[in-house]
């Protein structure tokens, strides 16, 4: 998508990094909070943070997505509250348990998109062959933590979508037939000498962490955890991508901060812009929980999953690759 060093790290060094992290945690459970909370502030937090880069930090990204701010948030905020109202708080963590599963598919989708692109004279499969095969793992995932019924998910109550034994054998033996459909295409594609390295490379990334945090580690939260780690960490790198590739030309006089921020040799600094904000709304926020009257975990998990929701619905409106103004930022073929 970049270069050498950038594609380096976002495909391999998050991928150790968030299971390495559960690695740990498997071997010592007592370091799971810690490491959370470092997760939440370093990577979490951050990330959500680094979608509003692209609804606010310039007059041109607010004009363009003002609605998904002033009409968007309101309603999210009605809604979610409601339901924590009506239905009780085990309804919002199991609406983000299932649509963080959704969110981080679909990121990895367009991730997927965007590599593929990169290279369109290599062979690859296409229409419901080629999403049967990206989402089978996935949906195994779900379909497994579902039938499973943890009691808890990162020590909350959450309720799921029952799901027999017979329904996960079936969706385990599809996922296993369509990912050696997909072994076997890379390597005829290999002996025609049109193999997409880099596209192989991150659907091999893509099936091993979706099966690592979804079936191969047996505690939900843990294996939500390496799962969680890995999208943030590589949505904030795709993020500071898209703003370098936008602001290529140099520093934007309509965009000063984050055209700044956002040069060649400046990661570090927007990493830091980030995190200082990240600091000022997510203490700010804990800070206010405190002080008013409702203070309690319950309005914390609110208010957080609002922002959260509001934050999937943000993505999934303004991350289209499909979109030509995107594919021209990104330097993809339309």
């Amino acid at each position: 998508m970049r270069n050498a060093a950038f594609d380096g790290l976002f495909l391999y060094g998050i991928f150790f990094m968030a299971v390495a992290t559960g690695l740990v945690v498997m071997v010592e459970p007592r370091l799971f909070y810690p490491i959370l909370a470092i997760d939440l502030w370093l990577l979490g937090y951050h990330h959500v943070i680094a979608t509003y880069t692209r609804l606010f930090f310039d007059k041109e990204s607010y004009r363009e997505h003002r609605l998904l701010i002033v009409a968007l948030f309101p309603a999210v905020v009605a809604i979610t509250g409601l339901i924590a109202w009506k239905v009780g708080l085990w309804a919002i963590v199991t609406i983000y348990f299932y649509w963080q599963w959704w969110h981080y598919t679909r990121q990895s989708w367009g991730v997927s998109r965007v590599y593929r692109a990169k290279d369109r004279g290599a062979a690859y499969d296409d229409g419901w062959l080629d999403q049967a095969i990206f989402y089978a793992l996935p949906v195994l995932g779900i379909l497994h933590r579902s039938n499973q019924k943890q009691p808890n998910f990162i020590g909350l109550e959450v309720a799921y979508v029952p799901v027999a034994d017979i329904v996960v054998q079936v969706a385990a033996a599809a996922a296993a037939v369509l990912v050696a459909i997909w072994i076997w295409r890379r390597i005829q594609a290999a002996r025609e000498g049109r193999l997409a390295l880099l596209h192989t490379a991150y659907m091999v990334i893509h099936f091993s962490i979706f099966w690592i945090g979804y079936v191969a580690i047996d505690d939900i939260s843990v294996g939500w955890l390496v799962v969680n780690m890995w999208h943030n960490a590589q949505y904030i790198l795709f993020v500071w991508m898209f703003n370098n590739r936008r602001f290529n030309k140099g520093v934007d006089p309509a965009s000063p901060l984050l055209s700044y921020i956002s040069q060649n040799g400046r990661l570090w600094m927007y990493l830091a812009s980030c995190l200082a904000i990240t600091a000022v709304i997510y203490w700010g926020l804990i800070r206010s929980i405190d002080w008013l009257f409702f203070a309690g975990l319950s309005a914390t998990i609110v208010i957080f999953q609002i922002i959260n929701f509001h934050h999937y619905v943000v993505d999934s409106l303004i991350w289209k690759v499909r979109k030509a103004p995107l594919q021209k930022t990104l330097g993809l073929s339309s």
